[in-house]
């Protein structure tokens, strides 16, 4: 198939899955196909769900999990630190290792392909995306750029000596969306990757995000070419993306940024639980929760919950949780 989208899930983000499917069915701009990547084997939700849609599917090809899996471990065992310190933390293999199955659509069924965490909503036509990629090998939509520290290990000298300051500065991507394509990377082409990492460059990487300084890195360090909507568009036409930002405006379920349309909305630093107990009809007051709720109950309605007030204490956490987001990127 040509152009196609895949989804990181399991049932811990059953709540969040649905109202991201939801979403995408309103607002993507056409009927893509879209295949879950498995973040491990807690699905039974997942099943049943995409039971319910002609357009969804499960990947379920065990052999490539594996190979992604591996190319991870390889990753961080060329770390000159990390995995002592992941030790010590009591993790035992790689720090979040579901969150690498997302390279599996590297080589999967879409040519083209926009791959989206869970905790996200599509309020805009994906379309310019897959436009996009008849010309660029990456194409993104955020201002990751602007803090480079949840990206790399800006204190490694060897961050300098690999990439100059320039490409730092405007190619580092947010990994909760981008597009990309089918097979940019062969077995021989991430050999050379593993080489670089052992060879002195993995100190770079950035250990409390590994998925996405992995795929920063993958393609910043092969020179394919990034694309990203925030740096290209006129600064009166782009839009945020990032629950942190207080000052969208919503009309009929939808979000503005100084009037223009938002692409999608991403719920970063919330934990998955809030979903799930504001689901269960706890009344939690994060950022758009009703543009959520909207879309988690799209096709029913009538089973959204009436919420009961939550705990001050609830709150207040996550009230410090969204300030320390902020305080990173929040446009």
């Amino acid at each position: 198939m040509k152009n196609g989208i895949y989804i990181l899930a399991n049932d811990v983000v059953y709540d969040q899955l649905v109202a991201l499917l939801n979403s995408i069915e309103l607002n993507a701009g056409g009927h893509f196909p879209v295949c879950i990547i498995p973040y491990d084997d807690r699905l039974d939700k997942v099943r049943q769900e995409i039971q319910t849609r002609d357009n969804v599917s499960l990947f379920e090809d065990q052999s490539c999990i594996d190979r992604w899996e591996n190319f991870a471990r390889e990753v961080w065992q060329a770390h000159p630190v990390v995995k002592s310190t992941w030790q010590k933390n009591g993790i035992f293999d790689v720090y979040r290792m579901g969150m690498h199955r997302r390279f599996c659509a590297f080589e999967g069924i879409f040519e083209n392909f926009i791959y989206l965490d869970a905790d996200i909503l599509v309020l805009g036509s994906l379309k310019p995306i897959f436009h996009q990629l008849s010309q660029s090998d990456c194409v993104v939509y955020d201002f990751q750029y602007k803090d480079p520290a949840h990206v790399y290990s800006v204190t490694s000298e060897k961050l300098l000596e690999t990439f100059t300051q320039r490409r730092v500065c405007s190619e580092v991507f947010c990994a909760g969306l981008y597009g990309s394509k089918r097979g940019i990377f062969s077995q021989e082409h991430l050999d050379q990757l593993l080489k670089t990492l052992a060879d002195g460059e993995s100190e770079l990487l950035y250990s409390n995000a590994p998925d996405q300084t992995i795929v920063n890195y993958m393609m910043m360090r092969s020179n394919y070419s990034i694309y990203n909507f925030a740096l290209e568009l006129p600064s009166d036409e782009s839009t945020g993306c990032c629950v942190t930002s207080p000052h969208f405006k919503e009309r009929e379920h939808l979000l503005y940024d100084r009037g223009n349309r938002l692409t999608y909305l991403h719920y970063i630093g919330l934990a998955s639980s809030l979903f799930s107990r504001v689901c269960e009809g706890e009344k939690i007051d994060f950022p758009y929760r009703d543009i959520f709720l909207h879309y988690r109950y799209l096709h029913e309605p009538d089973n959204r919950p009436r919420l009961q007030q939550s705990s001050p204490s609830v709150i207040s956490r996550l009230m410090q949780k969204l300030k320390s987001v902020r305080q990173g990127i929040s446009l």
